[in-house]
């Protein structure tokens, strides 16, 4: 498949507000339900398992006006939580059965709320998650809190998900992140090749389709971007960090490439790398799942750290195996976790001697041009301060 039609599929998908290949899926499947699920985390192996397809919700970006969402939040908060309501409260959603809302924050705790009240007659879920990484205790916790989400959804479908299902459902997660993966690994060697504007539409592609279609999407990408040369500049290798939930403009990536950035790492749609490792297809299902969220998970600002000496470790080992040469800190405007997160990463890079700069935007943003200037400083420094 041609690089440029790979591209424009994952560009439809991704400008698709009425969700369509949701619904196609739907009505090649009668009877099955759609499950959405809010950034950053959930266990879409669980929804899978119950033969239904898990929608990654990641609010309506720049091409939506929220009239009816800013009713229901102050203006002191992110914009997502006002634009994921804007889609439901204008039935571009109601191709789903169903929402679950991860543990991010206190303002997707409450959104969850607000949707049992909004749609009560749609399956809601705050799934929470551990704060202890003992396995006899935040690890019991959490296996209960799975077991939940299975047992609600073998309900919802009208049939058991037994431990055969979740085992090959696994193994199919497994098999999309080792793409992913090796997605990343990609771009990080030759950014020129994969660009990350074009590596996060097929990333957000996943968010809507079967994850065996997305698997090979990935790969299928992988080997048209291979086989496209592209020109290789002299651009400043960076690793983006603080998009976690809340995603950025298509545009403010293009600004940050066209500023003279490579970006070589990220933490965009991190559901899709949440779990750094593979999860074991043997044994108990909901055990491995548990102890694959405690110990194979990367660090973010939303998850908790039981160490303090930890804080930084992931990002640093993002610069040092990517081989960037400086830190973006973009985070949503009002987004808690990444902002009180911050200053103690900024520490962390200031230690060790890497260069960073930080700002802020909304998914909506129209302000690209003074982001791609200061993109392009930092940039400009990073080879100066190399050179010299």
């Amino acid at each position: 498949m041609r690089l440029a039609d790979i591209v424009a599929r994952c560009e439809a998908l991704f400008e698709d507000l009425e969700f369509r290949a949701v619904r196609e899926w739907k009505a090649a499947h009668p009877g099955a339900k759609a499950i959405g699920y809010m950034p950053i985390y959930v266990p879409r192996e669980i929804v899978h398992a119950a033969g239904m397809l898990p929608v990654g919700l990641f609010g309506g970006g720049d091409q939506l006006e929220v009239i009816q969402g800013d009713a229901y939040y102050q203006s002191y908060i992110c914009r997502i939580p006002r634009s994921t309501l804007e889609l439901g409260l204008t039935r571009r959603l109601d191709c789903l059965d169903g929402m679950l809302f991860p543990s991010i924050c206190d303002v997707i705790r409450n959104l969850s709320g607000m949707w049992q009240i909004l749609f009560p007659d749609k399956y809601v879920k705050y799934f929470d998650v551990p704060q202890n990484y003992d396995d006899a205790v935040g690890g019991a916790f959490y296996r209960h809190e799975l077991a939940s989400l299975r047992d609600d959804l073998a309900r919802l479908a009208g049939r058991p998900v037994s431990d055969d299902d979740l085992r090959g459902s696994i193994a199919a997660y497994n098999e999309n992140r080792r793409a992913v993966r090796d997605l990343y690994a990609f771009r990080a060697a030759r950014p020129w090749q994969a660009p990350t504007a074009e590596v996060y539409l097929v990333l957000r592609a996943g968010c809507v389709l079967p994850v065996e279609e997305h698997t090979r999407l990935v790969r299928d990408y992988l080997a048209a971007a291979e086989a496209t040369p592209r020109p290789k500049r002299d651009n400043a290798r960076v690793v983006l960090t603080g998009a976690f939930c809340e995603q950025p403009p298509l545009a403010l990536i293009k600004s940050i490439e066209r500023a003279g950035c490579y970006i070589v790492d990220d933490d965009f749609v991190l559901v899709q790398r949440w779990l750094v490792e593979d999860v074991p297809e043997s044994g108990d299902p909901l055990d491995a799942l548990a102890r694959a969220f405690l110990h194979r998970s990367t660090q973010t600002s939303s998850r908790y750290d039981e160490k303090r000496e930890d804080k930084g470790r992931t990002l640093l080992a993002q610069v040092k195996s990517r081989g960037a040469e400086g830190v973006i800190f973009a985070a949503p405007s009002f987004c808690d976790p990444a902002l009180l997160e911050r200053p103690m990463l900024q520490d962390v890079l200031a230690r060790h001697g890497i260069p960073y700069t930080a700002f802020k935007y909304a998914e909506n943003t129209g302000q690209m041009a003074p982001i791609r200037e200061q993109a392009g400083t930092f940039a400009d420094s990073i080879k100066l301060w190399t050179a010299a």
